[in-house]
């Protein structure tokens, strides 16, 4: 009997040892995710990835509902921008007088086709939050210390573009303002 109490005892003490080493490495595993998840650098990133989130809503809010529209009665189209589509091939109930009035009602059918006016949407909406985005840097700009936008010029040896404000080229530490056009006597 007392053999078999030691072969008990044993896998009892294993199983606590291989318990033990699994809630260990868990701990130190969840302790490196909470050091990694709340360092500053995450926290500023996940903010702004919140912020552009709701600024590219706001942006398409601005194209779909303010700019388009205009755009649409400007140009002889008769719906909006983003109705405006190509029956590449046409589906089951197809009426080739009138055709189809939606765009959704097109795709419901199953028919082919190129919705143009949805892309050229889409490519608007890139350009406004372009033109957005790059206001706001310049606002910062100058309202900051740190600029984001760093202008360049291109280097007069290497042709590579650097920062406006070097003295030397960081591609072919050429220095740029004159001193290896000198001649040393």
């Amino acid at each position: 009997m007392s053999g078999r109490r030691s072969d008990e005892e044993s896998a009892i003490t294993e199983t606590d040892s291989l318990l033990g080493r699994g809630q260990k490495k868990m701990k130190r595993f969840w302790d490196g995710f909470v050091d990694f998840a709340f360092q500053g650098n995450i926290l500023q990133i996940a903010f702004g990835l919140i912020l552009a989130a709701a600024f590219t809503d706001l942006t398409k809010s601005f194209v779909n509902d303010i700019l388009m529209p205009p755009i649409s009665i400007l140009l002889p189209l008769n719906k909006n921008m983003e109705e405006k589509f190509a029956v590449l091939r046409p589906g089951s109930n197809f009426n080739s007088s009138t055709g189809y009035n939606t765009l959704h009602r097109a795709q419901d059918d199953g028919a082919v086709v190129m919705a143009y006016g949805s892309f050229v949407n889409h490519v608007i909406e890139f350009a406004m939050l372009g033109f957005a985005l790059y206001g706001l840097a310049r606002f910062y700009t100058a309202v900051s210390h740190d600029p984001i936008i760093k202008h360049t010029k291109k280097c007069k040896y290497c042709r590579q573009r650097i920062n406006e404000k070097c003295l030397r080229c960081l591609h072919c530490t050429s220095w740029l303002d004159g001193r290896e056009d000198r001649t040393g006597s």
